[in-house]
């Protein structure tokens, strides 16, 4: 992209964000032989983040896309999901990435698995995961959120920043785009 060009957050590219801020973190392509792949609508979605941490339960990643998903400027947040890996059961599927667009949500990165995949591949909003199944999580009102979380190379909190394209996930403390 050309420096003439300002970036925002429809034109954005992470590897060009990365270039001007290197020390901005990078997501690893590869977890324990897992990678993340898209399932929304929306390739590249960006936006700061809230944070959850859920094993196989999904109790908290339904409550808060059921919230405002918007932050002070009226921008859509990224909920960031910590979910252990797993791929046992999907914790996100079109009901709930439903309420997130109805709530204003820019996206959700699950680390784990998502279902309902060709409903969510035409809904508007960003979705990145490790895989899918058509397994539903149970509900036991388990989950924590607004902690730090970690996974690929990645340490979030939330208030930091995503940014999420075809070229991968880069996370940072502070906006790296208007």
């Amino acid at each position: 992209m050309s420096e003439s060009t300002a970036m925002n957050k429809e034109n954005f590219v992470t590897c060009d964000l990365l270039d001007a801020n290197p020390e901005s973190q990078v997501c690893l392509p590869n977890i324990e032989g897992k990678s993340f792949h898209s399932f929304g609508a929306k390739d590249k979605f960006c936006g700061e983040i809230v944070t959850v941490k859920c094993f196989e339960d999904n109790s908290r990643v339904k409550a808060l896309l059921n919230s405002d998903g918007k932050d002070n400027n009226g921008e859509g947040k990224v909920l960031v999901v910590d979910g252990g890996g797993s791929m046992r059961c999907a914790l996100l599927g079109d009901m709930i990435a439903q309420s997130a667009i109805d709530n204003g949500w820019a996206g959700v990165i699950v680390y784990g698995c998502v279902r309902d995949v060709d409903d969510l591949a035409q809904m508007d909003i960003g979705v990145k995961a490790l895989g899918c199944i058509p397994r539903k999580s149970t509900r036991r009102d388990e989950g924590q959120t607004d902690l730090e979380i970690s996974f690929g190379d990645l340490t979030l909190n939330s208030g930091m920043f995503v940014y999420v394209d075809n070229n991968g996930i880069i996370a940072s403390d502070k906006p790296l785009i208007d």
